[in-house]
């Protein structure tokens, strides 16, 4: 992980030195950590990000205090909730795929040895590890 003094920060955020100063006091942005025997803040590429967000909603005419606001709403959701959001599309997703594979049962089951063997060839392995596992967790048995 890249982490920045604010000399660097401000070139890479297109702010001076002075404006990451009063976000840091504004409580905006905080530095990730201090260096012991200099004492420097150092910020890392999320605050960057960070920056460069307060700055378009600046251009957008939000106020500082708006801004706070908004940004402390974001800092709210936790990586528990990114990770359960994460869950909940992939068992969406899962639940897709499970409705296409149980649409195809029926030809993939009415298939000749040779078409099955050919098509089998086609698939990338994992394309066929996950085939199997669907059809194995709908009780259809292997593919092959």
């Amino acid at each position: 992980m890249k982490l920045y003094k604010i000399g660097e920060l401000s070139k890479k955020a297109g702010v001076s030195s002075r404006t990451i100063d009063y976000y840091t006091k504004l409580g905006l942005i905080h530095p990730i950590k201090r260096l012991e025997k200099s004492n420097y803040r150092l910020y890392n590429d999320e605050t960057l990000q960070r920056l460069k967000r307060i700055e378009m909603l600046k251009k957008d005419k939000y106020s500082l205090d708006e801004i706070k606001h908004t940004l402390d709403q974001l800092d709210i959701i936790t990586e528990d909730t990114l990770i359960k959001e994460k869950l909940k599309s992939f068992q969406d997703h899962l639940k897709l795929v499970e409705k296409d594979v149980k649409e195809l049962s029926p030809v993939i089951e009415n298939l000749k040895p040779n078409q099955a063997k050919n098509i089998y060839k086609h698939l990338t392995p994992q394309t066929a590890a996950c085939m199997e596992a669907l059809l194995f967790l709908l009780n259809k048995g292997p593919l092959m």
